[in-house]
């Protein structure tokens, strides 16, 4: 064990970078490359990271197209974005917040612009505001995360969850990401009937058309490729399914439609100059004014997407860190507070871009599952990214049902952590399976986390443990309440 500083006039015993749990002894660097991000000592290779690199960008590459499309609304003024400059303002946060993840925080995680955060900022925000308040909100929301980074109060409530709740947020993320890839490759869909299953087998109680077909495909293949112990297994399964869905797209002429978004074809050029009108078009407290939302529901506005973007990021970092080994037994990482203080930074990048706020995507997995152990696939990432600010049109060319094969794979993965759960003890039992179900079941990471700890915290006071808890989470639990709780909370300011 290695003394190692953590926050500003502490230190606290846990493993030094180079001794990580999980990952095999540590040889001496082979160059300056390997010894800077140190891809030997965490027991990989250059190979592994760049191939790990370049799979979380396979997989997370369709948010170059759904973030425009998300963000793509009116604002409160009826002007509505360019298409263009949003493609451009997405890759490029996604660009500079992950190759920063890579070369100053050192872990295998990528950051792009995050779905929940650009959600609530299409849903809430966009439509009250004015384009520039609605990124001068992701700056305050982002600068607010960091100062909670440089108090070290993030990285002390991360420490101060208890490590069954740690295990269950990567179980939980496992089902979500798995969820997550079912849905988009049409294999399960909304329920047709409003009385009746909420979720379905395909549209309609039964799986309809090739893409649905050729995601099976795929997914079987990585599995086959994964117990036959082939390296490299998930991104061979991307590139196949890429490849055969071109080959049955051409053969069988499919209508644009049969595809969730991106079609599987070369498009008529692959380069587009980049369209920067979008950076630095910011207002930054003009949203708290009277021609914004005024304060009461800037706040609010600001408040959820601290919410959306603190803890959502908080557990895939968990998650993805502890299935990198890259966490000790306890469950904490080393040198988590520079990754911790790039995700908050994350946000104002996103807002100074035209991008919404950025955060850790959970498809940072796929390249962990394919050997990733180290910052250096999220510079390949994050330098992917870069190119596509000229290549943007061949963002397209992996098809939403081959990316989503990965997503099934890595949930699958992630399912391990279970072993480590005691399941015979009711007290962590319960939470930890609320934790773990409500993510995929409310599609909100958020309210897994919340849920768990609110659970964990009113079981242990209610047998009589009350200061087992701890501080932290007795007021992470008061701000969980207000969190299930916004909307009365929002009724109640605005009366008074």
């Amino acid at each position: 064990m290695t003394r190692i500083p953590t926050e500003p006039g502490t230190t606290e015993d846990r493993p030094a970078e180079d001794d990580t749990p999980m990952s095999p002894p540590a040889s001496s660097p082979r160059n300056a490359l390997d010894a800077y991000f140190k891809v030997s000592a965490r027991g990989s290779t250059l190979a592994n990271e760049l191939r790990g690199g370049l799979t979380t960008f396979m997989a997370m590459a369709y948010i170059v197209l759904l973030n425009p499309i998300l963000l793509g609304g009116a604002d409160k003024t009826g002007f509505k974005l360019d298409h263009s400059q949003l493609t451009t303002a997405t890759a490029l946060a996604a660009a500079v917040t992950t190759i920063l993840m890579g070369v100053i925080g050192n872990v295998p995680l990528a950051l792009a612009a995050g779905l929940s955060v650009s959600g609530a900022v299409s849903a809430i925000v966009v439509p009250n505001t004015t384009w520039p308040q609605a990124m001068g909100l992701c700056i305050v929301y982002g600068l607010l995360i960091v100062l909670l980074v440089v108090s070290g109060l993030r990285q002390k409530i991360m420490d101060g969850i208890p490590l069954p709740l740690k295990h269950a947020i990567t179980i939980g993320i496992g089902l979500f990401v798995a969820l997550i890839g079912l849905v988009k490759a049409g294999f399960v869909h909304h329920g047709p009937d409003p009385y009746g299953p909420p979720v379905s087998l395909g549209p309609k109680g039964e799986l309809v058309g090739w893409p649905v077909l050729i995601f099976a495909v795929t997914l079987l293949a990585i599995f086959v490729l994964l117990a036959r112990k082939v390296r490299g297994a998930i991104l061979i399964g991307i590139a196949g399914g890429t490849a055969l869905a071109f080959v049955v797209n051409a053969v069988v002429d499919l209508p644009e439609h049969t595809w969730a978004s991106s079609i599987p074809e070369w498009p008529g050029s692959p380069v587009a100059a980049p369209d920067f009108g979008l950076f630095g078009k910011v207002d930054l407290f003009g949203a708290f004014g009277s021609q914004g939302m005024g304060a009461i529901s800037a706040s609010v506005a600001v408040f959820t997407l601290v919410l959306a973007g603190f803890f959502d990021a908080m557990a895939t970092i968990i998650g993805v860190g502890t299935e990198a080994g890259l966490a000790d037994k306890q469950g904490r990482m080393p040198g988590l507070s520079k990754a911790l203080f790039i995700d908050g930074a994350g946000g104002a990048v996103g807002g100074l871009a035209g991008a919404s706020g950025q955060t850790v995507f959970v498809e940072s997995a796929t390249g962990v599952g394919d050997g990733a152990r180290t910052g250096l696939a999220s510079t390949v990432t994050g330098a992917l990214f870069a190119l596509m600010l000229f290549f943007s049109p061949l963002a397209g060319i992996v098809p939403v049902e081959v990316a989503s094969a990965a997503l099934v794979v890595i949930g699958s993965m992630m399912m391990s952590q279970a072993r480590h759960i005691d399941w015979s003890d009711r007290e962590i039992a319960i939470p930890a399976f609320l934790t773990c179900v409500l993510m995929p079941f409310t599609y909100n990471i958020t309210a897994g986390v919340a849920a768990g700890v609110i659970s964990y915290v009113t079981i242990k006071a209610g047998t009589g443990k009350w200061r087992e808890p701890g501080v932290l989470m007795w007021i992470l639990t008061a701000v969980f309440v207000v969190y299930f709780a916004l909307t009365p909370v929002k009724s109640w300011l605005g009366a008074h």
